[in-house]
């Protein structure tokens, strides 16, 4: 398991979770399903994987609260899974922590096709081995807008002299703005940018993550060009 990417599924329906975990398994991933989010959090915890793969209706502790839990512990990737593709359950799921989401019943090649996805934005690739990617290319060297810094180099951000914790999707989101500042970016084209997205994605991922990242560096720091995307105040 220490060559290969280590998936952590949580998934309480017994046909899925075993299909789902026999599909990844023959293209190379190492897995640890559990039925039920408190086993989960326990797997997690004690494994450590390199990407969780959740479902939002588990019992014991629900999908969104497991991410939360997740999220309160570590950066490591998230991928929610819903039955419905209800606005609320994408969402929450979103704003919780979670990196993306797949609506089901799923095909196991595009579900394999997030996954590396996501895997490739945090410098894993998926089916075990690890890519040497780094996050989007911008100038080195510190930036500063306003009271914001951000490290390019030692992938660091201080507000006001003091440390900003980002997970690396929203590090690699503040870095397709910085590269740019003033530059509006459609939504379209931070979801290829930023989520590896090859083909039309759902923006409210993005949507959520600006509104994440604002919460962090200043609401007011990345403005909202209505019908056309974000840009960040130079």
């Amino acid at each position: 398991m220490a060559d290969q990417t280590h998936v952590l599924f949580v998934e309480d329906d017994d046909v899925i979770r075993e299909a789902t975990q026999l599909a990844l398994e023959r293209d190379g991933f190492a897995v640890t399903a559990m039925p039920d989010g408190l086993s989960g959090l326990e797997a997690f915890r004690a494994n450590r994987p390199d990407i969780a793969l959740l479902d939002v209706m588990v019992p014991g502790l629900d999908g969104v609260s497991l991410c939360r839990r997740i999220r309160d512990e570590s950066t490591v990737p998230v991928i929610m899974l819903s039955a419905r593709a209800d606005s609320i359950d994408v969402v929450l799921g979103l704003e919780a922590g979670a990196d993306d989401y797949v609506t089901k019943p799923f095909d196991g090649a595009v579900l394999v096709a997030r996954i590396r996805a996501v895997l490739r934005r945090f410098g894993h690739a998926g089916g075990g081995d690890r890519a040497d990617e780094e996050p989007a290319d911008v100038a080195g060297g510190v930036l500063s807008f306003g009271d914001l810094e951000i490290d390019t180099e030692g992938m660091e951000v201080h507000r006001a002299g003091q440390p900003v914790a980002l997970t690396p999707t929203e590090m690699r989101l503040l870095l397709e703005f910085s590269s740019a500042p003033g530059t509006v970016l459609s939504r379209d084209k931070l979801l290829e940018r930023v989520w590896d997205y090859g083909w039309g994605g759902d923006t409210r991922v993005v949507d959520v993550h600006v509104q994440r990242l604002r919460t962090k560096i200043g609401q007011d720091r990345i403005e909202t060009v209505r019908g056309f995307g974000y840009k960040l105040k130079a």
